[in-house]
């Protein structure tokens, strides 16, 4: 929120004005974020107010030119081109002379232009550095000044803009009113609360208004100006505030309703009374129901959208922007002002629906003063009156009853133990009063002094005693509370999944891979890409009500999507060879979803609460996924290179299995995403733990993947942690290598023949390497060679090939006795 400093200190009572820099301090000392410091000192010479006396316009030129007579002081009348056209003879505008200087560092001087010679420049507010509204010329209300008047004075052009952030639960600092409160607090000065303002009594309806959901709305209130002067100007200094604060003049009753918007913190409606047809009926609107707002746009209203109906239907989108049927107009002379306290969380999801983001929804999302309502329409009605000419109308309408608040209580050294700090004797009601709290101070029997807080109306953010203590610490200054750290704990190091998870991802990338963090929601149309059946559980995902991205609003069974998506991302940027991984949770729906319970945070949960509240979050278990397209060894002079294929994708599910201690076996599967024919089950025993192999060609075409393009997935939660990790005997003696090519039947997988191998060959059998399968006449219809390269080796001893030979026997003998294997010759 953007706030004059002169409109800041308006109602404090300072014995000497603090300078801006300090007032910035202070806000940034009591918790409210300031973005940006503005001084509008920054424009130097003459700068004068003028009255346009003619215009010729240039009409040779391909866009509008106007040459204009300008009186900028007596008997001194400067011609200056201008290219704006929202201004007319008569007008006052504001002028810069030669020899003015700019925001910018722009010297303004006399120039030739468009044929013409311009004595000068007509400003806009944006080249006065007042705002960013270039839409025009800035013309003045008629009789704020004589040609030839110091504008540097009339504009206020010495003040300072103060730009300030407050966090969001803090609605009632969104106003003038609010920010000077927290201002004195600060310094300590006495503070004039406009909020407070005495407020006449209504004599009877300005119309009738019924509130059909009061959760939706707490409090209406009406009060109708007629006879309102449709061409009244809106006063300079009102102006120039909506300005200084980033909101553009409009006319006089959308500009009182801004301005009290901002001085008070109430946003206000105005509507054209004529155009009301009956009385008014707060409610959610019908499905399918039709509203045309301010912006011309025609909008399909959500039954969750609260609206404001008169006896022709609905003339309004609560809080958040007003309907066309009621637009108040440059001939509206009768307006109905509406002030209201509407449901914050069900304004900030009609923004979000409607993505209509506006001042008022703003202040509505944060909490508005129930209190504050009659006291802003009685501050609108009467600028109406004073400078529109209006009639305010004796009656008003009041409906609804916000609910009180209620008392906080607390011992009143709470602040001390809390921040560890022996404030001063009374600290702790003082502040809680200079926020608007009634504060009663009371002996309990046990004779302890406790502090009972009444929040006012417009701290609904008061609801504990921990809020009040905080209110009291930024008081007197978070920079006085001893920052000492506590000593840490002895630790007790990472836990075995820890260990294993690093060492899992540290195995990953050591073998080339590279971790990276795909988005953890996915779009359902992603399973469709993926080719996954309908009845595939991996499709029953949790929603989130409130995503980062709307089509993307569940969460991930399956780590494949995200990865596949990175790995698009790295080829749309010429990255052609990706290897990579992730290690993350994946969210599982349970089949029987129950409640979370209600926890309160005042002490640590019990262990059934605690078991209650994991029993009613989905399972999330932690799984590791790899995908790899491309090549996976590069070319260069050494060689042409090699593509990865469905093998690399198993053996970086073995990479993990080392990693967990435990060996995975791979058994032929058919799983979407993969190819039919070249999928893997990843087993440990009997228990599936993943999947891995070469992705699906329509899978690949659909996403524009590489060909080949393959993927591994395990579940680590489903690894076994095993504490029987020996650490490997290295052999200082030289191994015996042989290899072996056996027959089998066509249908035996490759993984198991090697298995029974190797528990043939003995403790001597170090290693086993598959290196090529031959089909042809030579081994008949039916069957295949698969040829073996065996490495043997004794950790105490020379081996000798006798040795190694009887082994190798014994290994081809398990295979035959298992699989009926016989040497190809």
């Amino acid at each position: 929120m953007r706030i004059p400093v002169t409109w800041l200190v308006e109602n404090l009572e300072f014995a000497e004005t603090p300078t801006p820099e300090q007032l910035a301090e202070a806000f940034v000392r009591i918790g409210i974020e300031v973005e940006d410091v503005s001084r509008l000192d920054s424009v130097t010479g003459p700068l004068v107010a003028g009255r346009v006396v003619e215009i010729e316009e240039l009409t040779e030129f391909k866009k509008p030119i106007r040459y204009c007579q300008v009186e900028v002081g007596p008997d001194q009348v400067n011609g200056i081109v201008c290219g704006a056209s929202n201004f007319q003879e008569g007008d006052t505008v504001v002028v810069a002379l030669p020899g003015a200087v700019l925001p910018g560092d722009f010297t303004i001087s006399a120039r030739k232009t468009y044929g013409k010679t311009s004595d000068g420049m007509i400003c806009s507010a944006r080249e006065l550095g007042l705002g960013d509204d270039h839409a025009g010329i800035m013309v003045l209300p008629s009789g704020t000044a004589q040609p030839g008047d110091d504008a540097l004075e009339l504009l206020g052009l010495g003040d300072t803009v103060i730009e300030v952030a407050p966090t969001p639960d803090r609605g009632y600092a969104f106003s003038v009113r609010g920010l000077a409160r927290e201002i004195a607090c600060a310094f300590d000065v006495p503070y004039r609360d406009p909020g407070t303002a005495e407020v006449p009594e209504g004599e009877g309806e300005v119309l009738p208004v019924a509130i059909e959901d009061p959760a939706a709305c707490s409090r209406f209130v009406a009060r109708r100006v007629s006879g309102v002067d449709p061409t009244a100007p809106t006063p300079w200094w009102m102006r120039r505030r909506l300005m200084l604060a980033g909101i553009r003049s409009i006319s006089l009753p959308v500009d009182v309703t801004n301005y009290v918007m901002l001085e008070l913190g109430q946003p206000l409606h105005a509507f054209d009374a004529a155009s009301v047809k009956g009385g008014l009926v707060v409610r959610r609107a019908a499905a399918g129901e039709k509203l045309t707002t301010l912006d011309e746009q025609v909008r399909v209203l959500d039954p969750d959208d609260i609206v404001i109906a008169d006896d022709s239907g609905v003339i309004s989108l609560a809080g958040v922007m007003g309907g066309a049927s009621t637009e108040v107009s440059t001939t509206s002379s009768d307006i109905l002002l509406e002030a209201a306290n509407w449901d914050p969380a069900s304004i900030a999801r009609t923004v979000r629906r409607h993505k209509l983001p506006s001042e008022a929804a703003k202040r509505f999302e944060r909490t508005v003063d129930p209190a504050l309502a009659p006291v802003a329409l009685e501050r609108a009605a009467r600028l109406l009156d004073m400078f529109g000419d209006g009639s305010i109308k004796p009656g008003r309408t009041d409906v609804g009853t916000p609910a009180p608040p209620r008392p906080v209580s607390m011992p009143i050294n709470l602040p001390d133990r809390v921040a560890g700090v022996n404030y001063a004797r009374g600290v702790t009601a003082r502040r809680l009063g200079q926020i608007g709290c009634q504060v009663e101070v009371t002996t309990g029997d046990d004779g302890a002094t406790m502090v009972t807080a009444v929040p006012p109306t417009w701290r609904s953010d008061l609801t504990q005693p921990a809020d009040l203590v905080e209110e009291v610490l930024r008081l007197e200054g978070y920079d006085t509370i001893p920052s000492t750290l506590p000593p840490a704990p002895a630790g007790r190091g990472l836990t075995e999944q820890q260990r294993r998870r690093r060492t899992v991802s540290r195995a990953l990338a050591e073998n080339g891979f590279v971790e990276v963090k795909p988005f953890p929601f996915v779009a359902p149309a992603a399973f469709d890409a993926l080719g996954l059946p309908e009845g595939d559980v991996r499709r029953n995902t949790v929603s989130v009500l409130n995503p980062l991205e709307s089509d993307k609003h569940a969460l991930a069974t399956t780590l494949v999507p995200g990865l596949l998506e990175t790995v698009q991302r790295n080829l749309a940027r010429g990255q052609k060879d990706v290897a990579v991984y992730t290690v993350a949770q994946v969210t599982l729906p349970r089949t029987q979803q129950v409640p979370v319970p209600q926890v309160g945070v005042g002490e640590r949960p019990s262990d059934a609460q605690v078991a209650s509240l994991l029993a009613a979050l989905p399972q999330q278990p932690v799984h590791v996924a790899a995908v790899l397209a491309g090549h996976r060894e590069q070319a260069g002079w050494w060689g042409k290179g090699r593509p990865a294929d469905w093998a690399d994708a198993v053996q970086a599910a073995r990479l993990v299995g080392q990693a967990y201690g435990v060996e995975l076996t791979a058994v032929a599967s058919d799983l979407a995403p993969w190819h039919p024919g070249r999928c893997a089950e990843l087993r440990v025993g009997d228990w599936p733990v993943g999947h891995a192999g070469e992705l699906h060609p329509k899978v690949v075409e659909a996403l524009g993947l590489p060909k080949r393009t393959v993927a591994m997935e395990l579940d680590l939660d489903a690894l076994p942690l095993s504490d029987n990790r020996p650490a490997p005997v290295v052999s200082a003696y030289p191994p015996v290598l042989l290899d072996v090519a056996v027959v089998v039947p066509a249908e035996v997988p490759a993984e198991q023949v090697a298995r029974v191998l190797r528990g043939g060959g003995g403790a001597l059998l170090e290693d086993i390497r598959l290196f090529d399968v031959y089909t042809g006449d030579q081994v008949g219809d039916g069957k295949r060679s698969l040829a073996y390269s065996l490495r043997f080796r004794a950790p105490d001893r020379t081996l000798t090939v006798e040795e190694a030979t009887a082994a190798r026997d014994a290994a081809v003998a398990a295979a035959a006795e298992r699989f009926g294997a016989v040497l190809r010759s």
